[in-house]
């Protein structure tokens, strides 16, 4: 992801949620050296924006433009994540994701994530806070 990319990731963002990182949050990511990488055919179609630690790649953000859903782009992002966690020997993959997305949640299960926890009132809601399911995913080592 480049600066240049950034007015059609914002456009994505505000297309798929109602509480969307600002084009800012994501200019922020790229200023603090966060990867974050667009998946593109011809257009932007969807990103993930993850931030590497000591020993974990802690998943921020991941979008698939809504008219691009159900095609298997999330399911190739979520690869590409897991391929640079492993290439950056790092052993784990963490997210949040909205008590109420399900859709997602089932997603991230069949990629082997695991419900490991809760952060209560994580996520902006019409009214008030949501609940965030905590999930997450070994990356194993690659075979020599």
């Amino acid at each position: 992801m480049l600066l240049g990319d950034l007015d059609a990731v914002a456009a994505i963002e505000a297309s798929a949620y109602g509480f969307p990182w600002s084009r800012g949050n994501f200019v922020d990511a790229l200023a603090a050296g966060h990867l974050a990488e667009v998946l593109e055919a011809g257009r932007p179609l969807g990103y993930f924006v993850a931030l590497p630690g000591a020993d974990e790649l802690h998943l921020l953000n991941i979008t698939v433009a809504p008219h691009w859903q159900g095609r298997g782009l999330g399911t190739a992002l979520l690869e590409a994540v897991a391929t640079h966690a492993r290439e950056r020997g790092l052993a784990r993959v963490w997210l949040e994701v909205r008590a109420s997305n399900v859709r997602a949640q089932a997603l991230y299960a069949r990629r082997g994530y695991a419900t490991v926890g809760c952060r209560r009132s994580y996520y902006p809601a019409a009214g008030a806070r949501e609940d965030a399911v905590l999930m997450s995913r070994e990356v194993p080592a690659e075979r020599a």
